[in-house]
């Protein structure tokens, strides 16, 4: 800031007005804002999908109540699990799994907007999907009508002289990332599923629990 020096009189007193140091001008600026982050909660984790979504998904379900994964902060993160042993008899068993998980993020002026942060996370998830190790035939394509932005990663993993099939939907609503994984396996000489099948039924259910997120946040 420039300082006006006042003139020396003749009486050795200065006779014009110098700014004082602390002055109105010199101070800080306002703290940065941001956006308000729009859905404030999450849906229970376990009641994302309907009784005929899991039914579908996983014929012989062991526990249609999922097991819910542990939150220190359910408002922001949470997480659900099933899993499906179908005995065909001589023609092996049909293993399926299927998990959901929801992370919510809040605005925060020091590091950004809760749909910038979600958008961060969302593009990390994907990027960790398409990472997974032991990964073969690795794809990814758009998932459309599935919240802001969506991604369907499929890919093979060996496992246990079994061959999985999986499929990772990584859907982003505002500031919410919906992660479902879904995967299928023939066990003791039954077929491996078929793939396509699996990324259908991924993209149903990813689907709804994006719808859940909404829901959750209504009223």
């Amino acid at each position: 800031m420039l300082l006006v020096a006042g003139c020396s009189g003749s009486d050795g007193k200065s006779s014009g007005d110098s700014t004082p140091s602390g002055s109105s001008s010199a101070a800080s600026s306002p703290s940065p804002t941001v956006a308000a982050a729009k859905f404030k909660k999450l849906p229970n984790p376990c009641e994302a999908f309907s009784k005929g979504t899991l039914d579908k998904l996983l014929p012989k379900v062991k526990d249609a109540a999922g097991t819910q994964g542990k939150s220190t902060d359910t408002t922001s993160r949470g997480a659900c699990s099933w899993s499906s042993s179908d005995d065909q008899g001589v023609d092996g068993t049909q293993f399926r799994w299927l998990d959901v998980a929801f992370q919510r993020y809040d605005s925060d002026p020091t590091i950004g907007s809760g749909e910038k942060r979600a958008t961060d996370f969302y593009t990390q998830q994907v990027n960790d999907a398409k990472a997974t190790q032991g990964a073969k035939k690795v794809a990814a394509v758009p998932t459309a009508g599935t919240g802001d932005a969506a991604t369907a990663i499929s890919y093979d993993v060996s496992k246990e002289d079994n061959d999985f099939k999986n499929t990772t939907i990584v859907a982003r609503t505002a500031n919410i990332v919906v992660t479902v994984n879904y995967n299928g396996a023939g066990m003791a000489g039954a077929d491996t599923p078929n793939g396509n099948d699996l990324l259908k039924a991924a993209q149903a259910a990813a689907k709804e629990a994006v719808t859940a997120a909404t829901k959750a946040n209504q009223g």
